[in-house]
């Protein structure tokens, strides 16, 4: 039986936890105030690619962590989300930047590995996989990050494909550290990574790197998401992969593409809308841009474009026998959002503005409105009979020839269609266009999606629950097959959750997994 683990045991595993190939450049200085029986101060020291532990506080500090002994045991343990003890005062720290560097450098604390004796137990795990959907056996490698790719290979994983979420565990994917939480996971962890395998690996490793040599040998698709040439320097580019597999289909997701000036900026969606034109169409009638809601470039020219990147490559393989390499662009291929403004420049040769485009603001008979009670409703009656739909049930006829308008008529017509939306409520409104039929619609809250008859008769909200038996709902399957149906395998994996079956599966042998995960190549 495992000794319980003390505060002790996991800061006297520091030095041996320490991960010098991460650490060059590195100088830092850390003070751990550790308050509670068992607790004591310490100072931990970076550099020169070495890591020094002292008891007492010496020098000056880079970063001061404070806690409770009780309370940081769980956390290195991985018992305590640490995003959810900061957020609830249990760790202090005084500069979260140098504590996220720091974090970095270290391996996971491995009780088996660092408490001595009884060696390290494999227990026998049932091997998962999805067992229904249109791409049932295709092998999808998912070594991206954060939203785009997650995205896009859960739906894929949600149609029956296989998809194994390869993460370092020393550096796993950042969101599932991100705020707000479900019990103690991310919730927007939970929301784009359902359905999924977990292998924790370390491929900075000649190891870890041989086992994923392995894994391409039976893969259908590689998806990353780092900046050009990174793949190359730790081994693992497409030109490195198609020698094992020459059907290897490999897709990169970047923002502004592997080639071009822009190629090596760092960027997020708000960056990738502003240079594809999107951001500056989108705004106020004064001319502000408003940031969108839903993340344009990361899903529509992400998770949108890789999937269907896989889905044509996939179909090319099947006639040529031969896989190839996808360059996915978020700015290139959000650009298509953007086709009808485009065109709309190349005809008057002037810039759109914000609400300067039909379908973006212009006209009063395709805009938002709002009520009485303060709530929105959308008019989308862009069509003549919808229009004279509308005007009809509001008894203003001679508004019916609004769609001619041009100027300052046009937004004298806006005005007063304006005032009348906020003479009647949103229900009364919506009530009323169920008699006339011209395209309204209520502006929904994401809190008021979970209620409506439609989406639910649609499956478009599921009721999950976490590792931890914690109950939630996250967005449905949007494609429904008729004759292979896509659904829900199983709730996102814990990391590392199914290391030790695809490591078997693969054919390595227990007495040399026993071995990885002792030098912490790989976490079970």
């Amino acid at each position: 039986m495992q000794p319980k683990v003390t505060f002790q045991d996991i800061v006297s595993s520091i030095p041996r936890r320490f991960r010098p190939e991460k650490a060059a450049g590195q100088k830092l200085t850390f003070h751990f105030e550790i308050a509670g029986e068992g607790g004591g101060n310490y100072t931990i020291a970076i550099a020169d690619g070495a890591c020094t532990l002292n008891e007492g506080l010496h020098g000056t500090p880079d970063c001061v962590v404070k806690s409770k002994a009780d309370v940081y045991t769980q956390i290195e343990l991985g018992n305590s989300n640490p995003q959810m003890a900061l957020m609830m005062g249990k760790v202090k720290v005084s500069n979260l930047g140098k504590m996220l560097a720091f974090a970095k450098l270290f391996r996971r604390f491995d009780p088996s590995l660092h408490l001595g004796g009884g060696g390290v137990e494999l227990k026998g795990i049932n091997s998962r996989k999805p067992l229904q959907g249109p791409l049932t056996g295709i092998r999808i490698l998912d070594l991206s990050r954060l939203l785009p790719g997650p995205l896009a290979t859960m739906m894929l994983a949600d149609m029956g494909a296989e998809v194994i979420k390869i993460e370092d565990p020393a550096s796993p994917d950042q969101v599932r550290n991100f705020p707000p939480f479900i019990g103690e996971t991310a919730a927007y962890y939970l929301a784009i990574n359902r359905s999924k395998r977990s292998l924790a690996l370390n491929y900075n490793t000649d190891e870890g790197r041989m086992i994923i040599y392995s894994l391409v040998k039976t893969a259908d698709v590689v998806v990353e998401q780092f900046r050009p040439g990174v793949m190359e320097k730790i081994g693992l580019g497409y030109e490195k992969l198609k020698e094992i597999n020459p059907k290897l289909i490999y897709v990169s997701i970047t923002g502004y593409g592997q080639t071009g000036p822009w190629a090596q900026e760092a960027g997020h969606d708000l960056n990738y809308i502003a240079r594809a034109g999107l951001l500056g169409i989108t705004g106020t009638a004064e001319g502000q841009p408003i940031i969108p809601g839903g993340q344009l470039a990361d899903i529509a020219g992400g998770s949108y474009m890789a999937m269907n990147a896989i889905l044509a490559a996939l179909w090319s393989r099947e006639r040529t026998k031969h896989g190839q390499y996808v360059d996915v662009s978020m700015m290139d291929a959000v650009m298509p959002l953007g086709t009808f403004a485009f065109a709309r420049t190349q005809a008057d040769r002037q810039a759109v503005k914000p609400s300067g485009h039909e379908l973006s603001g212009k006209l009063a008979n395709y805009n938002v409105y709002r009520c009485a009670d303060n709530k929105y409703v959308a008019l989308g009656a862009l069509e003549p009979k919808f229009w004279e739909g509308f005007c009809k049930a509001v008894n203003k006829p001679d508004w019916a020839q609004g769609l001619l308008l041009e100027g300052n008529e046009l937004n004298d017509l806006k005005k007063q269609v304006t005032d009348l939306f906020t003479t009647r409520t949103q229900a009364e409104w919506l009530a009323l266009s169920d008699q006339y039929d011209f395209c309204l619609s209520a502006v929904l809250g994401m809190d008021e999606l979970e209620h409506q008859e439609h989406i639910l008769h649609r499956e478009m909200v599921v009721e999950q629950q976490t590792a931890d038996g914690t109950p939630y709902k996250s967005i449905g399957i949007p494609l429904k097959f008729s004759e292979t149906p896509a659904s829900i395998a199983w709730q996102a994996p814990i990391l590392g959750e199914d290391t030790l079956a695809i490591l078997r599966e693969a054919g390595f042998e227990d007495s040399t997994i026993r071995t990885w995960v002792e030098a912490q190549v790989v976490t079970i």
